[in-house]
Formats: C-alpha cells, structure tokens, sequence
C-alpha cells in the first residue's frame, strides 16, 4: 500500500460520471484544513496494513507549531483527511514507456480498504 500525503487548506473530489452535461461535475468529497490523501492499494494488502497506514498518516507531524514549527500532527490539528483510491501509485514504470498497473488492486479489493 502506498500512500502520496498532502497538507491542504481546503480539498475536494467531483465527479463528472454522475453529472450532466460536459461542464457537470457532482462534488463526492470536501474537506477543510487537513489532508488530501491518494492510496494505492495492491492485490496483498489487508486491514491490518491499511490500520497501520491510517494510524501513520493521522499521527504524521507535518502542522505548524506555534513556533511555526511542523510539529503538529492532523489529530492534534484537528484536521480533517479525504482519503482518494488512486490505482496509479502503484504503476511499474522500470521497463519500456507504457506503465504496468499489475501491482493495483481490482477496485473490489481496494474501495473496501
């Protein structure tokens, strides 16, 4: 499982299967202060490493202090975190130009996790 984290004032996720029109987007996910999160799943992971991840990034001290100092993690913040499924993470680009997305977890098995 790898997970790419980003510090953000403000984040969220549309979808435009759900709207109508080109322009149409539906807003799925919005949040404040907190973390954007993409995760990319693989066809081994289970609960117990998606716990350890979630326990990870919660606990991550990347907060400004009031020294302005990151020393703050998203649960003393009191940030919030919108967690993205994103199966491109786990793309194998070490051979040729077209990536390989064997490593990525069917949808069944990541959305769950």
């Amino acid at each position: 499982m790898r997970a790419l984290v980003q510090r953000v004032r403000e984040g969220w996720v549309t979808s435009r299967a759900d709207g109508e029109g080109p322009d149409a987007a539906l807003e799925v996910g919005r949040i404040g202060p907190g973390l954007v999160v993409l995760v990319g799943v693989t066809h081994d992971d289970d609960v117990d490493i998606a716990v350890a991840l979630a326990d990870k990034v919660a606990n991550l001290r990347v907060f400004p202090d009031d020294a302005g100092v990151m020393n703050v993690s998203c649960l003393d913040a009191g940030g919030e975190v919108l967690v993205v499924s994103q199966f491109t993470l786990q793309a194998d680009t070490r051979k040729g130009r077209r990536p390989s997305y064997l490593a990525a977890a069917a949808p069944e098995h990541a959305e769950p996790l």
